[in-house]
C-alpha cells in the first residue's frame, strides 16, 4: 500500500438538489438567519435595494441578492450583528395596468407574486431575517409612509399648487421628470405629455445645498453617482435680468450665469409654458400660431427638448419686443423648442455669439450676432465671421463701459451693475425641481388630506392613521384616480369641524414607499411608530447598499432628502441614509441586457433547478467584477458547477483517506509550501471581499487554493519526502480543508455546509470565525521579478521576497539578456517595485 494519503473513492458530483433542500430546512428551523443583537459587537447592516413584486426573478436580482450575501455573510463571520432584511416595493402602476389587463384586483396580483418571488428567494439560501419582511402595499406599512406626508405638511415641506406636469396617457397618471426616459415613460414606454393638473408636492428644494454638499460625505460611493446627483441638482450663480416689454409696461426675468455677455443678447426666448406665452400672444400679429406652436412643443417632455438633446432648433417670433437693460435696444421675443420652464424662470437671453444653440438658432432665422467677448491675444470677430460660438475666456468688447474687462471680471460688476440700476439681482440658481408625490392612480398610498369647506385643507389626524385603501373599487378608468369614483372613500366628516367633507383621493408616488423603508426594516413590527428611534440610532446608517445604477436620482435622492428631514426632526441620528454604495452591473446576453421584449430571459429557476442554487451564486459572483456588466454564458455556467464538484471531490476525499487513517506519519508533500498558499488564499479573500469588494478575484484566488490542494495531494500520494521542518502532510491538508470550506461559505452557502459537517465540524459553518492569515506563513521565500528594459520586457529573474533594492537592482543587470539590451550604453536610473519589476532606464 501507497504510504502517502490512500485514493479513497468519492462522489464524483456534488449532490446539490438534497444538500441545497436539507440545509435550507435546518436553517429556517434554527433561525439561522434571524438578527442578533449584542452591544459588545459591532453592527453591520448589509441591504439590497428591494423589489417590485413582478412575479418572476431575473438574473439580475440573482445576482445583486448573492453579492449583498456574501458581504452579510461575510461580516457575520468576522463577528458583526449583521441585519439583512427583505421586503416588497409593492404599490405602483405595474401592478394596475397588470389587474386592468388581467381582470385580477392589484392586491390579489402583488400577494401572489411575493409567495412566489419569497420560495424563489429562498432557494437560493439567502440570509434574509424574514422576521422582518415588509410589504409596501399592507396598511402597517403605509399607515407610516402617511405619517411621513403629514411630517413634511407640518414642516412646511408638503404644499399643493397647480402646474405644468408630464402626463402618460397608457398609464393615466403623472410622472416626475426623473420617470420620464428620452420622452417616454421610464414604466410602459409610452410618449409622455404635458399636462395642467393641481398636485401634490414635497419642498426637496428646500434642501438642495445639503444635498449637493453632503455629497463629499459619500466618500464610498462610485464616483459617476455622486456626479449624476450633484448634475441633477445643478447649482449655478447668476443674476436674475428683467427685460422691460414696452407693450405690457411689464418686465419678462430671465436668469442667466453669463452676465458678461448681456450686451450680445440680441433677442428673447420663452419656453411654451411660460406664463407670457398668452401675453405676448395677445399683444403680437401671430397669436393663433404662437398658441400652436407652444401647444405642439410642450407635449414633448423635458429630455425631448433638453441641452444634452440633438435636435433641431425651432422656435417662432411672436412679434413683440422687450429691451435689453443695458444696452436699450429692442430686441425680438421668440418661443422656442429647447426653451425649458424647469430651468431659471423659462425664459432666456440669447447670446449667439457665446452659446452654441443661440447661435444654431439665430443662423436659421436670420437674428444678429454681435460678439463681446474676443479671445485672448486675437483679433476681435464681427457678427457674420462667427462660425462657431465662443464659450473660454477672454477680454470684453462692444460692452460700453466694461470693454477691456476680464470676462470673470466682468460677471462680478455686472452683476454689481444691474443691482445697482434697479434691472436686475444675484440669484442662485437649481435645475433641482420640488418633487411632486401626486398620482391619479388606485394602488397607491392614499394621501392623508381632507378638503372642508369650512376648514379648508385639513391633515388627517396621526390618530386616524391609516387612511385604508379600499378594495371594492372600478379600474380601468382614465384621467381620474378610481377613489375620486368610490363614495364611501371620497365622502368623510371633517376631523376638524365634524361637517360633511371630502378626502384627497390621489395616491403617492412609490417612490415615497421606498424612500424610507431601510428605516422601517430596524423596527420589525413597530405597531406605535415608523420606527424606535433607539433602533435606528443602533444600525443607521445602511453599512452597504446594492443595487441598480437606473436609481442613481431617483430612488437615493429621495432617500437622503427624507433622511435630512428626520434628522432635523430629531428622529435621527445621521443625516446620510447610505455608508458605501455598490451599483452592480447588468446581466446581457448576446450583448443586449436580458429582458422579456428582447426574448433574451435566462430564468434563475431553470438554473437552480439544473445546477443548483450554489452553482447559480457563484456564476453571477464570479464571471464579472461586480460593478460591471456580465455577459451569460451557458459554458460559464457549466464551469462553475465543474468547480463546486470538484471542491466537493476534494474534501470528501480527504475525510474518507483522514477516517481510514491513509495518512502516514513522515512522508507526504512540501506542506510548507501548502500552508504557504493557504495563508495567502487567506489574506486575499478577505481583502477583497471586505475592501475590494472584488469578489470575482476573491472567488478566483479559492480556485487556485483548489488546484493547489490537489496538486499537494497528488504528490502526497506519490510518496514524497516533505519538509521535516514543516508540518506533517494531514495537518496541512487539515489546515487547508477547514479553511478551504469558511472562505467559500460565503459563495456557495450549501455546499460549505454540507462539507463543514462531514469534516467534524461543529455548529453551522456559517458561525464559525473567519480564518486568520498568518504573516509568516503567507511570506514567499522567493519572488520571481520581470525585468525592463526602458519599459520593454527583457527578461524574468527569481531573487529573495525581502530582497534589498540593490540586491534585486545588481542580479537584473547581470542578466544576459538585460546587458544585451543595454548594449553599452549608460544607466541612468533603475526604477524597482519590490516584488514585481524592475524598470533599467537606459541613455
Amino acid at each position: 500500500m501507497n504510504r502517502g494519503v490512500a485514493r479513497v473513492a468519492a462522489d464524483e458530483r456534488y449532490p446539490f438538489r438534497d444538500v441545497e433542500a436539507k440545509w435550507q430546512r435546518a436553517w429556517e428551523e434554527s433561525g439561522l438567519h434571524r438578527t442578533s443583537f449584542a452591544a459588545e459587537r459591532p453592527k453591520y447592516y448589509c441591504l439590497e435595494m428591494f423589489p417590485y413584486p413582478s412575479g418572476e426573478l431575473h438574473m439580475g436580482h440573482v445576482r445583486n441578492y448573492s453579492i449583498g450575501d456574501v458581504l452579510a455573510r461575510y461580516r457575520h463571520m468576522r463577528g458583526f450583528d449583521v441585519l439583512h432584511p427583505m421586503g416588497w416595493d409593492a404599490f405602483g402602476m405595474p401592478a394596475e395596468n397588470a389587474a386592468i389587463r388581467r381582470g385580477v384586483h392589484p392586491a390579489e396580483w402583488t400577494r401572489s407574486n411575493i409567495a412566489h418571488m419569497r420560495e424563489q428567494i429562498r432557494g437560493l439560501g439567502l440570509t434574509y431575517d424574514w422576521d422582518r419582511e415588509l410589504t409596501t402595499c399592507e396598511p402597517d406599512y403605509y399607515r407610516w409612509t402617511q405619517w411621513l406626508f403629514l411630517l413634511m405638511h407640518r414642516r412646511g415641506l408638503a404644499y399643493k399648487a397647480r402646474a405644468a406636469v408630464n402626463w402618460c396617457p397608457e398609464c393615466a397618471t403623472v410622472l416626475a421628470n426623473e420617470q420620464v426616459v428620452g420622452g417616454r415613460c421610464w414604466r410602459c414606454d409610452s410618449p409622455v405629455g404635458k399636462k395642467d393638473l393641481e398636485q401634490w408636492f414635497w419642498r426637496i428644494t428646500a434642501y438642495a445645498d445639503r444635498l449637493l454638499d453632503d455629497l463629499k460625505l459619500l466618500s464610498a460611493w462610485p464616483e459617476r453617482v455622486r456626479t449624476m446627483q450633484a448634475n441633477w441638482i445643478g447649482r449655478s450663480e447668476g443674476v436674475d435680468l428683467d427685460f422691460l416689454v414696452p407693450a405690457a409696461h411689464d418686465r419678462i426675468t430671465v436668469f442667466t450665469t453669463r452676465q458678461d455677455t448681456i450686451y450680445g443678447a440680441t433677442f428673447l426666448m420663452l419656453a411654451p409654458e411660460h406664463p407670457w406665452l398668452e401675453r405676448v400672444a395677445d399683444l403680437g400679429p401671430r397669436g393663433d400660431e404662437v398658441r400652436a406652436f407652444a401647444r405642439r412643443v410642450a407635449s414633448l417632455s423635458s429630455a425631448e427638448r433638453g441641452a444634452e438633446v440633438e435636435m433641431e432648433k425651432e422656435g417662432i417670433d411672436t412679434g413683440v419686443q422687450a429691451k435689453n437693460p443695458f444696452t436699450g435696444q429692442t430686441v425680438p421675443i421668440w418661443v422656442a423648442n429647447y426653451i425649458l420652464m424647469e430651468y431659471g424662470t423659462g425664459a432666456v437671453m440669447g447670446v449667439p455669439a457665446h452659446d452654441q444653440r443661440d447661435l444654431e438658432f439665430a443662423r436659421k432665422y436670420g437674428l444678429e450676432v454681435q460678439p463681446v467677448i474676443a479671445p485672448p491675444d486675437a483679433a476681435p470677430p464681427s457678427g457674420d465671421d462667427v462660425a462657431e460660438a465662443y464659450v473660454g475666456p477672454g477680454h470684453l468688447i462692444n460692452s460700453g463701459p466694461f470693454d477691456g474687462l476680464s470676462n470673470a471680471d466682468a460677471l462680478e460688476r455686472i452683476a454689481e451693475a444691474a443691482e445697482e440700476r434697479g434691472v436686475g439681482r444675484r440669484r442662485v440658481n437649481y435645475r433641482l425641481r420640488d418633487w411632486l408625490v401626486s398620482r391619479q392612480r388606485y394602488w397607491g398610498a392614499p394621501i392623508p388630506i381632507v378638503y372642508c369647506q369650512r376648514c379648508g385643507t385639513v391633515a388627517v389626524p396621526e390618530r386616524d392613521l391609516p387612511v385604508v385603501l379600499p378594495v371594492d373599487v372600478t379600474l380601468g378608468a382614465t384621467g381620474l384616480s378610481p377613489l375620486a369614483l368610490h363614495e364611501g372613500f371620497c365622502q368623510i366628516t371633517c376631523p376638524r369641524c365634524g361637517r360633511p367633507a371630502r378626502r384627497e383621493t390621489d395616491t403617492m408616488d412609490t417612490f415615497v414607499c421606498s424612500s424610507w423603508y431601510y428605516l422601517r426594516f430596524t423596527s420589525a413590527g413597530q405597531e406605535d411608530a415608523a420606527f424606535a428611534v433607539a433602533d435606528a440610532a443602533r444600525w443607521m446608517p445602511v453599512d452597504q447598499y446594492t443595487g441598480g445604477i437606473e436609481h442613481a436620482i431617483l430612488h437615493l435622492l429621495y432617500s437622503r432628502f427624507v433622511t435630512k428631514v428626520l434628522y432635523d426632526a430629531g428622529l435621527l441620528p445621521v443625516t446620510e441614509p447610505f455608508t458605501r454604495l455598490l451599483t452592480q452591473g447588468m446581466v446581457t446576453l448576446g450583448g443586449a441586457a436580458m429582458s422579456k421584449s428582447h426574448g433574451n430571459i435566462v430564468s434563475p429557476d431553470d438554473i437552480v433547478k439544473r445546477y443548483g442554487a450554489d452553482t447559480a451564486r457563484t456564476f453571477v459572483l464570479f464571471t464579472a467584477p461586480p460593478d460591471k456588466d456580465l455577459e451569460w454564458s451557458d459554458q460559464g455556467v457549466e464551469g462553475c458547477s465543474r468547480f463546486l464538484s470538484r471542491v466537493w471531490r476534494l474534501v470528501t476525499a480527504h475525510v474518507a483517506a483522514r477516517d481510514a487513517g491513509a495518512f502516514a506519519p513522515g512522508t507526504g508533500a512540501d506542506a510548507t509550501a501548502l500552508r504557504r498558499v493557504v495563508h495567502r488564499t487567506i489574506r486575499r479573500v478577505g481583502r477583497d471581499i471586505g475592501e475590494r469588494q472584488n469578489l470575482n478575484t476573491a472567488i478566483s484566488a479559492i480556485m487556485e487554493l483548489v488546484n493547489a490542494m490537489y496538486h499537494f495531494r497528488e504528490a502526497a500520494a506519490g510518496g514524497v519526502a516533505r519538509d521535516a521542518a514543516g508540518p506533517s502532510p494531514r495537518a496541512a491538508m487539515d489546515e487547508a480543508v477547514s479553511t478551504l470550506v469558511r472562505l467559500l461559505a460565503p459563495f456557495a452557502p450549501h455546499l460549505a455546509e454540507e462539507l463543514w459537517h462531514r469534516r467534524g465540524g461543529a455548529g453551522s459553518v456559517h458561525e464559525q470565525a473567519w480564518p486568520e492569515y498568518d504573516p509568516a506563513a503567507a511570506a514567499e521565500a522567493e519572488a520571481e521579478v520581470v525585468v525592463q528594459v526602458n519599459g520593454k520586457l527583457r527578461d524574468r529573474i527569481v531573487v529573495a521576497a525581502d530582497a534589498p533594492a540593490a540586491e534585486v537592482a545588481a542580479a537584473a543587470l547581470a542578466s544576459e539578456r538585460v546587458k544585451a539590451a543595454v548594449g553599452g550604453r549608460k544607466v541612468a536610473r533603475v526604477v524597482h517595485v519590490p516584488g514585481r519589476l524592475v524598470n533599467v532606464v537606459v541613455q
